[in-house]
C-alpha cells in the first residue's frame, strides 16, 4: 500500500453493497449485513485474511444485493468510498447476520466489474489522495475563500452547542486542526441530511463542487437550530444544550454525529440525582443512606449488573414523598353534605368521620385512625372510603389483600434478591405521590400463610399507631413515617382475623340495609348510575317505586345491593334493545316515505311494527317478569310450619342475617339421635343439649313418646335436620330453635308462623346471649316475619334497628327457656306446678 507518492489503496477491491446509508471519507459508521453476497465477503475476505490491505473494501452505495447469487447484479453506482473494516460482530438472532463498523478512506471509481460471485470484485481508480489530507497545503482563489466561508459556518454551527460538553469541545478543537478540504465530508455526514444529498456531496469529485454542494446544508442545519431556539421553551435543567453530542469519531478513524436528544450525558445525570437526593427532604438517616449509594454509584461502571439496581433504588428514594403532603378540607357541614350525597344511610361510619375532622380542627398533629369496617358484601366499604377521601381532601389508593400469602407483598423484598422490589404500602405511597393519603386494605379477613411468610403479622407494624412512625421496608431499609396515613380496612368477618391484628383496629360493623333503605339507593344512586352506564335517559325508562319494592323481596335476597344493581342493569339493557329497534325502524319508516303507497302495499310493510315504542318505557309487574324471568324467593314461611315439629331460627353469614329453618321427625327405634345438615361440632352440641333439657323436664311440660311414655325418647329415634345440605352450619345460636322445634314434635303442637328465634341455651334452661342482632333481625323482617325472640341480654343490640323496623316487629326478650316456650306458640307452652318437698337442713 506504500509508494514513495504517498498512501494509496489497492486497484482491485471486493464491494460491499449497502442500500441504506451513505459512507463518505472521514466518517464512521455501522453497516448491517445479511445477503448472500455480502455475507460471502465478510466470510471470506475479512474473518479470514490477515493483513491490512485484506481490511480494506470498497462501498457502494444505493445499491441492493440481488436475493440469489443466480440473479444478475444489478447496475453498480459509478462513484464508492474505500473503507477500512474497524469491526466484524456476528449475530444468529432473527437471522444470521454480521455488523461491520467501517471507516472512510477515499473515493474511488469502478473502471471494470472482474467478477460477480461469490462477491463482486472490481477494478477501481482512486479519486482523492490520503496524503493531501495530511500535507496541509493551502487552498488560494475562489478555493480558498469558499472554504473559508465554510469554515466560519462550521465554527458558527458548533459555537450554538454548550462548550462545557467534552465532545462538543474536542469538535471545536477539531476544526482547527483538520485541513480545510476534509471539511466538507466530515460535516456532511455529522448533520441531519438525506441519503440523497449525501450522495450528492459523494459524487462531487471536485473540491471546490464539493464545498458548493456541502456550504448549503450546513447553513440548513445552522438556521434550524437558529428557529429551534426561538421557539422552544427550554426546561431549567436543559437550558445548556440544545442537541446533544453523540459520541463517535473524525477521519480518519472516529466520527462526530450531532443529532436531537432529550437524554441528559451520564455526569450530568449524576449531578441531576445528587441534587434530587438534596431537594427530596428526606431526613438525615435516609439521607446519610442515599449520599453513600449516590457515591459507590459514581465510582461503578455502567456494565456492573449492581450500578442499575443502586440506580433503581436511588431513583425510588427520590420519588417517595417523604415531606409532601396534602392540606385536609376540615369543613364539617361541607364534609357531612358529601358523605350525605354519596351514600344513604350508614349513619356510624359518617358520624366517625365527622369525628375525626372535629378533633383535626382542635388539633392539627393527630395521628391517622386505623378503621376496620366490617359487613357483608355489597353495604358500600370500599366506596366510604373513596368516599372519605374525598371528603378530607386526600389521594386515595387501594390495596388489595384477597389471597396474599407472601409477608414481602407488604414490606418487600431484600435488595440482595433479584428481582427485588419494595412492598406494597412503599409502593402506594410512591403512586400517590403524598405521606398522608387514605389507604384502604381491601378484605384483610382473607390473607392467606404460606412458606413466605405471614402477611397477617407483617401488617401489625403497618397498622399500629405507635410502631408505623418508623415502618421500615426491606427494600428501602430505611424508616419512612407512615403516621399521617389515614388506614381504612374492610371484612367480610372479624373471626378470620388474628387476634393481634384485630386488636390495633377500631372495628365499626356495616349491617345490610333494610328494604325501604334499599328502595331509597336504588333510586338515588343505582338506576341513575345504569341509565347513564347504557345509555338511556329518564324520558326514555321510568323504574316505580314498587317494581323496585318486587325486585328486592323477590328477585333478591341479600344484605347489599350489587344484585339489585345487577337486575337493574337487566331491565336497562331490555329497554335499550326496545329502543334501538324503535330508532331503526323509524329511520326505515322515513326513508320510506317518498314510495308510494302502491310500492309499501306491495312490500307488506306494517305501519304497526314500524312505530316505535312510547316513551317513557315504565316498567309494571308484568314486564318486570317478562324481563327478569319468574320470581326467585317466595314467602314460604307460612307453607313450611303446617306440621308439628318445625321451627325458623335466625343464623349469621358474611354475607349478612339468614333465616334457618330446623326440622324433627320421629319413629320407632332405640332411642338414637340423628342429625343432618352439615352440622358443625357447636351445633351438635346444641342438639344434644336441647334433648337432654327436654327429657329431664318431660313431666313439666307433659312431654310423651310415640307409646304415651313419659321419657320422649323410650323407644324413639329422633332426627333432626336442617335444609340447605349443601351449606356449612355452626354456632350456638340455634340452641332455643332446636328446643321449640323438638317440644313441639313432642307435643304434638304448631309453632306460630310468624316467629323466628335466636339464641344459646344451658343445660339448667337459661337463654344467654349471641351476636349478629341487626342482621338478623333484618333478615326476618325480610322474611315477612313478625315476632322475634330474642335473648335478655340482647335487648341493648335494638336500640341499632331502625324505628320504622322496630314498630312493625313484636320483639320478646327470653331470659330462659320457659319464655321462648310461652312466646313461641300460640296459647303458651303451660307446665305443670310440681311442688318440691322442702329440705331442712341439719347444719
Amino acid at each position: 500500500m506504500s509508494s514513495s507518492s504517498g498512501i494509496q489503496i489497492p486497484s482491485r477491491l471486493p464491494l460491499l453493497l449497502t442500500h441504506e446509508g451513505v459512507l463518505l471519507p472521514g466518517s464512521t459508521t455501522r453497516i448491517s449485513v445479511d445477503s448472500a453476497r455480502n455475507m460471502q465477503l465478510v466470510k471470506s475476505r475479512l474473518l479470514k485474511g490477515t493483513s491490512l490491505k485484506s481490511t480494506i473494501i470498497g462501498v457502494i452505495p444505493n445499491t441492493k444485493d440481488p436475493e440469489h447469487d443466480g440473479e444478475e447484479l444489478p447496475s453498480l453506482h459509478r462513484i464508492g468510498t474505500a473503507g477500512l473494516a474497524v469491526q466484524v460482530v456476528g449475530s444468529n438472532w432473527p437471522k444470521p447476520h454480521y455488523t461491520l463498523l467501517i471507516t472512510g478512506l477515499c473515493r474511488f471509481r469502478v473502471s471494470q466489474l472482474l467478477r460477480e460471485r461469490p462477491f463482486p470484485v472490481a477494478m477501481v481508480e482512486q479519486l482523492d489522495r490520503l496524503e493531501q489530507y495530511t500535507e496541509g497545503e493551502q487552498l488560494d482563489g475562489e478555493l480558498g475563500e469558499l472554504s473559508q466561508r465554510f469554515y466560519q459556518a462550521a465554527v458558527q454551527l458548533v459555537g450554538m452547542l454548550d462548550m462545557s460538553v467534552p465532545v462538543v469541545a474536542k469538535l471545536r478543537r477539531l476544526l482547527d486542526s483538520l485541513p480545510r478540504e476534509t471539511l466538507p465530508d466530515v460535516l456532511a455526514s455529522m448533520i441531519r441530511t438525506s441519503n440523497t444529498e449525501k450522495l450528492q456531496v459523494l459524487d462531487a469529485i471536485d473540491l471546490e463542487e464539493r464545498f458548493k454542494k456541502t456550504l448549503p446544508l450546513l447553513t440548513r442545519q445552522i438556521e434550524g437550530l437558529k428557529l429551534l431556539q426561538k421557539t422552544r421553551k427550554l426546561r431549567p435543567d436543559d437550558d445548556k444544550r440544545v442537541l446533544a453530542i453523540r459520541k463517535g469519531g473524525v477521519f480518519p478513524g472516529r466520527q462526530f454525529s450531532l443529532e436531537e436528544d432529550g437524554e441528559d450525558e451520564d455526569g450530568d445525570d449524576m449531578v441531576v440525582l445528587d441534587r434530587k437526593v438534596k431537594e427530596a427532604g428526606m431526613p438525615e438517616p435516609a439521607l446519610r443512606v442515599c449520599l453513600k449509594e449516590l457515591k459507590r454509584l459514581k465510582k461503578m461502571p455502567q456494565s456492573m449488573p449492581e450500578y442499575a439496581l443502586t440506580r433503581n433504588y436511588l431513583e425510588l428514594m427520590v420519588e417517595l414523598p417523604w415531606s409532601k403532603s396534602t392540606t385536609d378540607c376540615l369543613d364539617i357541614r361541607a364534609a357531612r353534605v358529601l358523605l350525605d350525597n354519596d351514600h344513604y344511610a350508614l349513619e356510624k361510619l359518617k358520624r366517625r368521620v365527622l369525628e375525626y375532622l372535629a378533633v383535626r380542627q382542635l388539633k392539627s398533629a393527630l395521628k391517622g385512625p386505623i378503621l376496620c369496617f366490617v359487613g357483608p358484601p355489597g353495604v358500600g366499604k370500599t366506596s366510604v372510603g373513596r368516599s372519605i377521601a374525598r371528603t378530607l381532601g386526600r389521594e386515595f389508593h387501594r390495596i388489595a389483600l384477597g389471597g396474599v400469602c407472601d409477608q414481602s407483598d407488604i414490606r418487600g423484598h431484600r435488595r440482595t434478591y433479584v428481582g427485588s422490589m419494595p412492598g406494597r404500602i412503599i409502593n402506594g405511597l410512591k403512586t400517590v405521590g403524598v405521606n398522608n393519603p387514605v389507604f384502604l386494605l381491601d378484605e384483610v379477613d382473607k390473607l392467606g400463610k404460606s412458606l413466605q411468610g405471614d402477611p397477617a403479622a407483617a401488617l401489625l407494624e403497618v397498622l399500629d399507631p405507635e410502631q408505623n412512625h418508623s415502618f421500615t421496608d426491606h427494600y428501602l431499609n430505611v424508616a419512612f413515617d407512615l403516621s399521617q396515613v389515614l388506614f381504612i380496612a374492610t371484612a367480610n368477618t372479624t373471626a378470620t382475623i388474628p387476634p393481634a391484628l384485630l386488636d390495633r383496629m377500631e372495628v365499626l360493623q356495616v349491617p345490610g340495609y333494610t328494604q325501604e333503605e334499599k328502595v331509597e339507593i336504588a333510586h338515588r344512586h343505582l338506576i341513575p348510575h345504569q341509565l347513564e352506564q347504557h345509555g338511556l335517559t329518564p324520558q326514555q325508562l321510568q323504574i316505580p317505586q314498587d317494581t323496585t319494592q318486587e325486585i328486592i323481596s323477590k328477585y333478591t335476597r341479600e344484605a347489599g345491593v350489587r344484585s339489585l344493581e345487577r337486575k337493574i342493569g337487566a331491565i336497562c339493557r331490555a329497554v335499550a334493545v326496545k329502543v334501538a329497534e324503535g330508532h331503526k325502524l323509524s329511520k326505515t319508516e322515513s326513508s320510506s316515505e317518498s314510495e308510494t303507497g302502491q310500492e309499501r302495499e306491495g312490500k307488506g310493510v306494517d305501519s304497526d311494527i314500524a312505530a316505535p315504542p312510547e316513551m317513557p318505557i315504565v316498567i309494571d309487574q308484568i314486564a318486570l317478569k317478562d324481563i327478569l324471568g319468574p320470581q326467585i324467593f317466595e314467602m314460604e314461611v307460612s307453607e313450611r310450619l303446617t306440621l308439628p315439629g318445625v321451627a325458623i331460627g335466625l343464623a349469621w353469614t358474611p354475607l349478612g342475617g339468614e333465616i334457618m329453618f330446623v326440622e324433627a321427625s320421629r319413629m320407632e327405634g332405640e332411642g338414637q339421635l340423628t342429625l343432618t345438615g352439615q352440622l358443625g361440632d357447636v351445633m351438635k352440641e346444641s342438639a344434644h343439649l336441647a334433648i337432654t333439657w327436654l327429657r329431664s323436664n318431660a313431666k313439666t311440660y307433659q312431654l310423651t313418646n310415640i307409646a304415651g311414655c313419659a321419657d320422649p325418647l323410650e323407644g324413639n329415634d329422633i332426627h333432626l335436620h336442617f335444609p340447605a345440605g349443601a351449606v356449612t352450619k355452626d354456632g350456638p345460636s340455634a340452641g332455643v330453635t332446636i328446643v321449640t322445634c323438638l317440644a313441639s314434635l313432642f307435643s304434638g303442637r304448631l309453632v306460630r308462623s310468624d316467629v323466628a328465634m335466636t339464641g344459646e341455651i344451658t343445660l339448667r334452661g337459661l337463654v344467654l346471649p349471641v351476636g349478629g342482632i341487626k342482621d338478623k333481625v333484618l333478615a326476618a323482617h325480610r322474611a315477612g316475619l313478625k315476632r322475634i325472640i330474642l335473648p335478655k341480654r340482647n335487648e341493648k343490640d335494638l336500640e341499632e334497628i331502625p324505628g320504622h323496623i322496630r314498630a312493625e316487629l313484636d320483639f320478646v326478650t327470653a331470659g330462659t327457656l320457659d319464655d321462648v316456650l310461652n312466646a313461641a306458640f300460640d296459647g303458651g307452652f303451660p307446665a305443670l306446678s310440681l311442688t318440691h318437698p322442702q329440705i331442712t337442713s341439719k347444719l
